[in-house]
């Protein structure tokens, strides 16, 4: 086996173990008091009030919905692909429509569940 042989096998082999890369398709984080300080520090007090947006989903206190996919772009935001997991139950995917204010982003579900808004983390 040549050199050439096995680096091209171990380059390919790392590029299948490298986790994907969500695509960045908002500015930057949005959310509550307590979502924000989770974006910046990684600590979360645990209120019931943590609501967090940014490019890999949406998170509440009592939910986690993952966005699938590429995001696409409207005339105030955008639509995704979303997963969500509400007390460890997996809900069958939808589509959640983020929608831009002057305060912030909203998040909706095609079920009428509305989160928000959530204005840009500082």
């Amino acid at each position: 086996m040549s050199l050439n042989t096995i680096a091209s096998a171990v380059l390919a082999a790392i590029s299948i173990a490298a986790p994907a890369q969500a695509a960045t398709f908002l500015d930057g984080a949005y959310g509550s008091k307590e979502g924000c300080t989770y974006a910046r520090t990684g600590e979360s007090s645990g209120a019931d009030d943590f609501l967090l947006l940014n490019d890999e989903g949406v998170t509440t206190s009592v939910s986690a919905c993952e966005f699938k996919g590429a995001a696409k772009k409207t005339a105030n935001g955008f639509t995704i692909k979303a997963q969500c997991d509400a007390e460890g139950e997996k809900g069958p995917e939808d589509t959640a429509t983020l929608t831009k204010s002057a305060k912030g982003y909203t998040v909706g579900f095609t079920d009428g569940t509305r989160l928000g808004p959530m204005p840009k983390c500082r």
